[in-house]
């Protein structure tokens, strides 16, 4: 897991669609799409993902589901992402497959330490920083708690938390390979440039 990772929020699109929005996110260099949806129908988040999925196709970005296995399985996602309170990782390994991106949230040091016995694709250090897009939180890793995390885990870290161009160079510094933004691209007037800039911000600080 490295470079720029989008989890999408459709009440900040504005007048774009979703996906007008998210083949602009990709053109500016995303590399994951995370699909979250939390007030559509089963059968409506479905439909959204099969469509989105042939969107990404060409570019080769995986499609990652938010929380809903069934759905990732349904429109035949790449990887799911679930959180603590979700089914557990060893039940979404058996109905995913060896091949699916799995990625598990930590919001408390005892989720990090429990993670290192699983071998998911990456976990995400949420939230990093206070964030209005996800408030049933535990409180706020900051980059102290980043940088520990990094020095700890045997895992790739995706970051994500009121991340934005102003303090993502630092963030990578502290140890994600992977940062994950809502606002920063869904609420932009221009996503693809909005992209372009974090992914260079990314790329410069990995060097």
């Amino acid at each position: 897991m490295r470079g720029l990772y989008l989890v999408t929020d459709r009440s900040l699109c504005g007048k774009k669609t979703l996906e007008e929005v998210i083949i602009q996110a990709i053109r500016g260099g995303v590399a994951y799409v995370q699909l979250r949806e939390k007030e559509i129908t089963t059968a409506s988040f479905v439909r959204e993902a099969e469509a989105i999925k042939k969107i990404l196709k060409p570019y080769k970005v995986p499609l990652i589901i938010n929380d809903r296995v069934d759905v990732a399985l349904a429109s035949g996602a790449e990887g799911v992402h679930i959180g603590q309170e979700d089914m557990p990782y060893e039940m979404v390994r058996g109905l995913m497959g060896q091949k699916a991106i799995i990625g598990l949230s930590v919001e408390t040091w005892e989720d990090v330490e429990a993670s290192q016995k699983l071998d998911v694709n990456y976990i995400g250090v949420s939230p990093v920083f206070p964030t209005p897009t996800k408030t049933d939180t535990k409180g706020a890793w900051g980059l102290e708690g980043l940088a520990r995390i990094k020095a700890f885990s045997r895992h790739p870290l995706v970051a994500i938390g009121g991340l934005n161009e102003s303090n993502i160079r630092d963030v990578v510094k502290a140890g994600a390979q992977c940062v994950a933004v809502v606002s920063a691209v869904c609420a932009s007037s221009d996503p693809e440039a909005a992209a372009r800039k974090i992914n260079e911000i990314i790329n410069s600080a990995l060097r």
